[in-house]
């Protein structure tokens, strides 16, 4: 069960996509009655990231308020208490015990001065290996490892409200941290990669390691990192981390991150997974590891829906959903456009229809082209409504489009995109299977829709994912568009 303090409604979720910038935007007012948790994420992105952005979230910006968030005073049990009295949540003593080490931190942060950054010079030349000194950290060690305060690395299942925990943090943390980042990790890693390439280029073909370099700038960027939802799925991510992580907290570097999962769980059964090990160790040894999970659950609070999905594909429903987007790009002020391009990576990407804010495509401009997250989190950082026509119904032949949506559906999620779907079959079913060939659900999937609050009646079952990441993947998927489909979610996203 999961803590009951710690849960807001799953349809209240934050803009994580887009970095913010440091002055708030205007938000449109928050309903009290919604005033309750949200769900946990899995992505979000963004361009090269900028030291001192606050990427705090939407639900953060309204409960805790803009004076509370710069008020310098204001510390994590205070706001915890603040927030109690409103009502926002409930105590009780297992969040209480979080709390306390949030607080402990950030009592830890008031007193730390971070060292300067020393500069380093990437050795990867053979000879270079060969002459180091024995008693030479590989690593320049900038602090004592006992003199860094140690950092947090909180998991537990979807809805346990780790965000709202990182939002509480982060908000709070003292005025004499002026270098801090928070993000999601996805978005840091592309961040990474992005940089990895370019010092890659400018060190040329024997320069080096380029990844000490890269910690070097990240490090003189922030000296407080936060990362929400941790996750470990690609062998490329996996061979860097270990070197990062170290150079990061060699650097004095303070982290705090989110996971659904124990360091032992990461990348488990991956490629190569015995070089991801030692970074399993950095994390247990040089971070404190706290189970969420606790608590009652309120993921099946009732939700009112709103029509923004459509189904079948008929010409009712076609006409239904296209007078949407008419009325929605009749601004004179802001004409239709045909195959805008977007640029990403050194690539272009069409999009079909679209204004300033709104954007239409068709299932196959998506998903049956071959891209890749990094293409979604630009759409959705472009656009804050994106209609998506004639989506087809999945199945074993179609599982790379269906992988495409489900990273597709997540970047919406994350960035609080406004979406209108027109679908074969109800939208929570385009990856069911056929109802006639009666497949039995399998006891992890069943345990893991039960987690996500979902009914095989509403979703249906699919064998298309048989991993556990994916069958995890695609139960959070139609979760998330349960709740995408909301009245709420379509009253207060759509912000850009």
């Amino acid at each position: 069960m999961k803590p009951a303090s710690l849960r807001r409604c799953p349809y209240l979720t934050q803009r994580r996509l887009a970095h913010s910038t440091l002055v708030p935007r205007p938000r449109p007012a928050l309903r009290p009655a919604i005033l309750h948790r949200r769900s946990n994420s899995s992505l979000a992105g963004g361009t090269h990231a900028r030291p001192h952005v606050d990427d705090s979230s939407f639900y953060t910006h309204h409960l805790m308020g803009e004076n509370n968030s710069r008020n310098s005073h204001v510390t994590p049990l205070q706001q915890y208490h603040t927030l109690v009295q409103k009502g926002a949540l409930k105590k009780d003593d297992h969040q209480t015990r979080i709390i306390q080490k949030l607080q402990k931190l950030h009592d830890q942060l008031a007193n730390y001065e971070p060292p300067p950054v020393p500069e380093v010079h990437p050795k990867g030349s053979l000879l270079s290996r060969l002459f180091r000194r024995d008693d030479e950290p590989e690593v320049p060690v900038a602090i004592p490892p006992d003199q860094v305060p140690k950092g947090l690395y909180l998991y537990g299942d979807v809805g346990t409200g780790k965000t709202m925990l990182m939002d509480l943090f982060y908000n709070t943390l003292p005025p004499n941290v002026k270098r801090k980042r928070r993000v999601h990790f996805h978005a840091f890693m592309i961040d990474v990669h992005k940089r990895i390439h370019a010092m890659k280029a400018k060190l040329g073909a024997h320069g080096g390691d380029p990844i000490l370099p890269v910690a070097h700038d990240l490090a003189e960027e922030a000296s407080v990192l936060c990362f929400d939802e941790f996750q470990v799925t690609d062998i490329a991510d996996a061979m860097i981390l270990r070197r990062l992580f170290e150079s990061l907290l060699n650097f004095g570097v303070v982290c705090v991150i989110t996971s659904n999962r124990h360091p032992d769980e990461l990348y488990k059964n991956g490629i190569q997974r015995s070089s991801f090990v030692p970074c399993i160790e950095l994390l247990k040894t040089r971070f404190d590891v706290t189970d969420l999970d606790s608590g009652t659950d309120y993921r099946r609070v009732p939700r009112a829906l709103s029509h923004v999905y459509y189904h079948p594909l008929t010409d009712s429903t076609r006409n239904e959903i296209n007078k949407i987007f008419a009325a929605l790009t009749s601004d004179p002020a802001d004409p239709l456009q045909r195959d805008r391009e977007l640029n990403i990576w050194g690539r272009t990407l069409k999009v079909p229809e679209c204004t300033s804010r709104v954007a239409k495509f068709r299932f196959e401009d998506l998903c049956g082209k071959p891209l890749s997250a990094a293409d979604y989190l630009e759409i959705t950082k472009a656009f804050g409504t994106v209609f998506v026509l004639d989506v087809p119904k999945m199945d074993l032949g179609k599982k790379d489009m269906a992988r495409r949506f489900i990273t597709f559906i997540d970047a919406c999620y994350e960035s609080k995109t406004k979406l209108f779907i027109s679908s074969e079959v109800p939208i929570y079913q385009v990856f069911s299977d056929d109802a006639s060939k009666n497949k039995e659900v399998t006891d992890h999937m069943r345990s893991v829709m039960d987690d996500l609050g979902l009914s095989p009646d509403t979703v249906g079952t699919s064998s298309m994912f048989t991993g556990e990441e994916e069958i995890f993947a695609f139960a959070r998927c139609c979760s998330r568009l349960v709740q995408m489909g909301s009245k709420e979610w379509a009253e207060t996203a759509g912000e850009r």
